[in-house]
């Protein structure tokens, strides 16, 4: 959410720092996560300045441009060719000087420089007022008023303003906080504990009167749960134009776009006051007449976006006399009933409608505006009328309106405050700190917390309607702890702690290989188990009629069960690659969710992702890149942690890779690994190489038993390498020399190494040169030398015989 500091400061004349503000803002538990400089007008002018036209001819080169010669208060003039039409001797003009950067509607600059056009030197440029952002004129240049002194800046001649945003990370439960009126009540909490005290202005609507009760629009309501409280009033002769240059800023400065003054100024009253408002054009209300109801299930209705919908049965809409409907209640308008250019008078509303059915809606329909997300949260239904007065008032004033109704008000069950007591004893104990009784009774009274009883025991208190989440002495006691300050609480000397023992086996599995993958310089990732539909169409292997679909998605990106770990993964590959963090090492364990005619299933995997390098550039060793051998290497040391050896190896038929293969024992598969193929990779915005691993978790589990570590003594007589270089066909493969080296020899041979291959014009055609290492090892006693030619030879003869390999 984002909240203006110059919109604050209508409340609360405040003249702290912005991060200063921020900083108590975050104390109070509105997260501040960021803040933003914003311009009205972006640049704020600068560089740009008063200059006077001394003299204007034609260009000697161009029929369509001028010379011309422009004080700027400086020594001497400047020459400046333009383009304009109106450019004339004797004007005021707006001078963008060498060095200003101008920009264009979209926020792209571009830099003023000395150059010359058609033979003729230009020392900066005569603007036009939307060259400047000062309106959408470009027929000619700005002229100034005569009165202006060459050289003066022009932002001090038109009001440029400055604003502070803050992002506001709120959470679900502070609906009270979801305007600049709540910001500001809750920062003056926070100035009172400080001692310093404000008063927090609020709009006054002291001035609202009915001019003449010429237009009456009726309102019936069908269901009072559904909406417990519903206001309009017309107002007539409106004009539709430009909001005011105030409004507009207020609006810009929080990333809306200023439409006209009616819309305006319903947005300006939303973002003021957290109540949403909504202009119907009061010509096409059928009968003068506004029902509130439910339609039959199916019916089609066009909104403002110009997408036609099929209502559900449960969605409040609001209908006129005939019963058509207007607009969605609560989430969004219709597209044939809104304010136009041609509008000339209004039926503004402003209700309260029940939050669950108002967030039913909203994701049913897949829509989230500004007046669903407050509504969806709660607001506060005592502002619902005066919120209207406040609109209808600025109507009046900025769109020539006339209050043309009495305010149709149903409000057929009054809402009470709610009543709580609080116990001193439970403030200390749930704070673990005692607080002064006089400064819990100020907090309460800064957060207009009504005190209507005061025991020794404890305060009885009256909770204003505009906070919707404290309904319980716990709530009153994290407010109380909230403005009285968490960095206020003492810490304890003493920490008590009791140690618990996981006897599950499955955990003690998986916290063994993410111990040993943590070791290993992978960080761990958990990813949302909701993902995007759309990636079922990224790999053929994964079939999109088996999605679990959610019913009330939280959003679009989120409206269905992961069937991979891949695409989550790639996500967080390509958030960090952005934030140039390029080499990654990620491990995740998971579940994945499939959906099949007669049942549901899930299913625990192990991911890895590697890329980049393998190590940090140093000035002493190069760095390593990593490669499809590096994480081979790491997915054997996993499986061999947890005792399974002499696992196959098989091509992968994964659509993912452009290379990967399989590891299993006999028929069950384990895991699939490679390298993630370029197609995909694009999708998530990668432009390096990939690596991925996938685990069948469940599977793995199964096979690992309760295998017991076995403990030797190192052997105390030494290993003997021997090498060997053998010309192969090109189609033979090392895994094929490791396993018949180790079938040939079981009981000394401890490890056969690849230390280098070469294939080239100086070999046959067809064929490779392996050079393998191998260690010989007996741990009873020391090998001599005719046993160990006796084991080379034999080694030798089974890669003649079986491989047809030449000793070189």
């Amino acid at each position: 959410m984002k909240i203006s500091y110059n919109w604050l400061q209508q409340f609360l004349q405040i003249d702290w720092e912005p991060v200063k503000t921020g900083e108590l803002l975050t104390d109070l538990g509105l997260e501040v996560e960021g803040i933003e400089t914003k311009e009205s007008i972006k640049g704020s002018l600068k560089g740009i300045v008063v200059g006077e036209v001394l003299t204007c001819v034609q260009h000697p080169n161009a029929d369509r441009l001028k010379v011309t010669t422009v004080d700027l208060g400086l020594e001497k003039p400047v020459q400046i060719v333009c383009g304009a039409p109106n450019v004339a001797a004797g004007q005021k003009v707006p001078v963008a000087t060498i060095g200003t950067t101008l920009y264009d509607e979209k926020g792209d600059g571009f830099k003023i420089k000395k150059g010359k056009i058609r033979g003729e030197e230009s020392h900066g440029m005569i603007c036009a007022e939307d060259e400047l952002g000062l309106g959408k004129g470009h027929d000619g240049i700005l002229v100034l008023d005569e009165e202006l002194k060459t050289g003066t800046p022009v932002a001090e001649v038109f009001k440029i303003e400055t604003d502070y945003v803050f992002e506001i990370g709120l959470t679900p439960n502070r609906s009270d906080a979801m305007s600049h009126f709540g910001v500001a009540r809750d920062l003056r909490a926070g100035l009172i504990q400080k001692d310093i005290k404000l008063e927090l202005i609020s709009p006054s609507v002291s001035n609202f009167h009915v001019d003449e009760r010429t237009l009456r629009v009726d309102v019936e309501v069908e269901n009072k749960e559904l909406i417990p409280r519903y206001c309009g009033i017309t107002i007539t002769d409106i004009e539709v134009k430009d909001s005011p240059e105030w409004i507009q800023n207020r609006l810009k400065a929080i990333g809306l776009t200023p439409k006209n003054n009616i819309v305006d100024i319903t947005n300006y009253v939303l973002h003021e006051l957290g109540q949403p408002l909504h202009a119907f054009d009061a010509q096409k209300i059928k009968g003068n007449k506004i029902l509130v109801k439910t339609l039959e299930e199916g019916t089609k209705f066009t909104t403002l976006d110009e997408v036609e919908r099929e209502l559900s049965s449960e969605d409040i809409m609001i209908c006129d006399g005939d019963s058509n409907p207007l607009c969605i209640g609560g989430v969004f308008g219709g597209l044939h009933s809104g304010v136009t250019d041609h509008t000339t008078s209004i039926f503004l509303e402003s209700a309260y409608f029940n939050p669950v059915s108002v967030r039913k809606t909203a994701k049913r329909h897949g829509l989230n505006t500004d007046a669903s997300f407050r509504f969806e949260r709660g607001i506060d239904i005592n502002t619902t009328e005066y919120a209207l007065k406040r609109a209808a008032l600025l109507i009046e004033e900025y769109a020539g309106g006339k209050l043309a109704s009495d305010i149709s008000d149903f409000y057929p069950v009054k809402i009470e405050d709610f009543q709580v007591f609080l116990s001193y004893e439970h403030v200390y104990r749930l704070i673990g700190q005692e607080i002064p009784k006089e400064t819990i009774k100020n907090i309460l009274a800064s957060l207009e917390i009504k005190i209507n009883s005061v025991t020794n025991g404890g305060l009885g208190l009256t909770i204003p309607s505009y906070r919707t989440d404290v309904q319980r002495e716990a709530d009153i006691i994290e407010e109380i702890l909230r403005v009285y300050g968490y960095n206020n609480i003492e810490f304890s000397h003493k920490l008590n702690t009791s140690i618990s023992f996981d006897s599950n086996k499955e955990t003690k599995i998986e916290n063994v290989i993410a111990n040993q993958l943590s070791a290993l310089g992978f960080n761990e990732t958990m990813a949302n188990s909701l993902t995007k539909p759309e990636y079922t169409s990224l790999s053929e292997n994964i079939n999109e009629e088996a999605n679990v679909e959610m019913l009330n998605p939280l959003s679009n990106d989120l409206k269905v069960l992961r069937q991979s770990l891949l695409f989550s993964g790639l996500e967080s590959v390509g958030y960090n690659i952005n934030r140039k963090n390029n080499s990654l090492q990620f491990y995740e364990f998971g579940k994945t969710y499939h959906k099949y005619s007669d049942k549901y299933e899930e299913n625990k995997h192990l991911t890895l992702f590697v890329t980049g390098n393998r190590t940090k550039d140093s000035w002493s060793v190069a760095s390593k890149t990593t490669d499809f051998f590096y994480l081979k290497g790491i997915i054997t040391s996993l499986l061999s942690r947890l005792g399974i050896d002499k696992v196959k190896s098989l091509p992968s038929k994964q659509d993912v890779f452009s290379e990967g293969i399989s590891f299993g024992l006999g028929k069950i598969k384990l895991v699939e690994f490679g390298v993630v193929k370029n197609s995909l990779l694009k999708e998530f915005g990668i432009k390096q190489e990939v690596l991925f691993a996938d685990f069948n978790w469940d599977t793995i589990l199964k096979l690992v038993g309760n295998k017991n570590v076995k403990v030797s003594e190192l052997p105390k007589f030494p290993i003997v390498k021997r090498d060997l270089a053998l010309l192969l066909d090109s189609k033979v493969s090392f895994n094929e020399v490791y396993n018949l080296a180790f079938q040939a020899e079981k009981s000394l041979l401890k490890e056969v190494d690849l230390f280098d291959v070469y294939e080239g014009d100086k070999l046959p055609e067809g064929k490779k040169s392996y050079a393998v290492s191998f260690l010989l090892q007996d741990e009873t006693k020391t090998l001599a030398d005719k046993q160990i030619d006796k084991i080379m030879q034999k080694l030798q003869q089974s890669f003649e015989k079986n491989l047809e390999a030449v000793l070189r």
